[in-house]
């Protein structure tokens, strides 16, 4: 009986794999050659496509930056805009975490990350936003967005009621959170959002509309 055929390597299907792994095992833990074995195939067959390893991730990050949509600033308000580019860059890093701290390393060189923060930036200079605060405030829902999608929050406690009963009497319904952690991490993210453009539309109130 003939061996099946094992599918032709591609970028794309590299990218999928190391995703994948990454998902599962973590950044650190990655290598071409584990990602290899995953593949089916040796190591040297990788190079074909990606001279190392930091050029495959960064071929990641462009496809996942890819995702995130700035188009409201075209079409809305800087508060709407803002908003909508906050969720949909949320949308596109939460279903990779381990990822995150990648993406957070160098934003400022890739063409992905600089189409977005152009657009912001301009959106926001063109709502009358002096440039320096522009900067600001895109720095401050980058960090909103990322700090939301390194971890889950309610995820990280036990459910094992005794663990806060006796010694954290104010954390006696922390055994419930980590059933519900998709909806927690999500509704506190939307607080910290609408909060945040709550505090901007009062300065824009000082600053620019004065």
């Amino acid at each position: 009986m003939a061996r099946p055929r094992v599918p032709l390597l591609s970028r794309e299907r590299i990218r999928e794999a190391a995703l994948a792994l990454i998902d599962r095992d973590g950044l650190a833990e990655v290598s071409m050659r584990k990602l290899a074995a995953a593949l089916g195939v040796q190591a040297a067959s990788l190079y074909g496509h990606y001279p190392n390893k930091d050029d495959l991730l960064d071929d990641i990050a462009t496809g996942i930056m890819s995702h995130v949509d700035t188009s409201a600033f075209d079409t809305a308000g800087w508060a709407e805009a803002l908003a909508a580019w906050a969720r949909s860059y949320r949308s596109a890093l939460v279903a990779h975490p381990n990822f995150v701290p990648y993406l957070a390393a160098g934003p400022g060189r890739r063409a992905e990350n600089l189409r977005a923060a152009d657009a912001v930036h301009g959106g926001l200079v063109g709502a009358g936003w002096p440039p320096r605060y522009a900067t600001m405030i895109g720095a401050a829902t980058r960090y909103l967005v990322m700090g939301s999608t390194v971890g889950s929050f309610a995820g990280g406690f036990a459910d094992d009621v005794q663990v806060y009963r006796d010694r954290y009497p104010h954390l006696n319904q922390a055994h419930l959170l980590r059933a519900v952690a998709e909806e927690i991490d999500d509704d506190s993210f939307e607080l910290a959002l609408t909060s945040f453009i709550a505090g901007l539309d009062a300065t824009y109130a000082a600053v620019v509309a004065h």
